[in-house]
């Protein structure tokens, strides 16, 4: 499986930007995989931001960005996107996105849970 990462880039506080992911797989239908972003601002641990089960549309989210960000996927394109609205320079940081077939609904927010993952995009929020 591969990740490509694209959208990131530099956006005023309180602006918006739209992450995709385009991922290749091989043998498994995307369809089957759970998905998701994490991010890792300078300084800091890689976190969870948001993931989505392979089988509903049910996103779910790390708390500090509820409300602000949206997790989807298109099966047929074979991407994953992630729009993100008010921005805040706390969200500062690359965003990566993951991909697993594996996954289980306990693990969707562990960094361990994926085996997969894309290069990364650098998304700045500015004050």
């Amino acid at each position: 499986v591969q990740l490509q990462a694209s959208g990131g880039g530099l956006v005023q506080a309180g602006g918006s930007l739209r992450l995709s992911c385009a991922c290749a797989t091989s043998g498994r239908a995307f369809r089957s995989y759970t998905v998701g972003w994490f991010r890792q601002a300078p300084g800091k641990e890689r976190i969870f931001v948001a993931g989505m089960k392979s089988n509903n549309g049910n996103g779910i989210y790390a708390e500090s960005v509820k409300g602000r960000f949206t997790i989807s996927r298109d099966n047929a394109k074979n991407t994953v996107t992630l729009q993100m609205n008010s921005l805040r320079p706390e969200d500062t940081a690359v965003y990566y996105c993951v991909a697993d077939s594996s996954v289980i609904s306990s693990n969707l927010a562990s960094q361990t849970a994926y085996a997969y993952w894309g290069q990364g995009t650098l998304v700045t929020v500015s004050s």
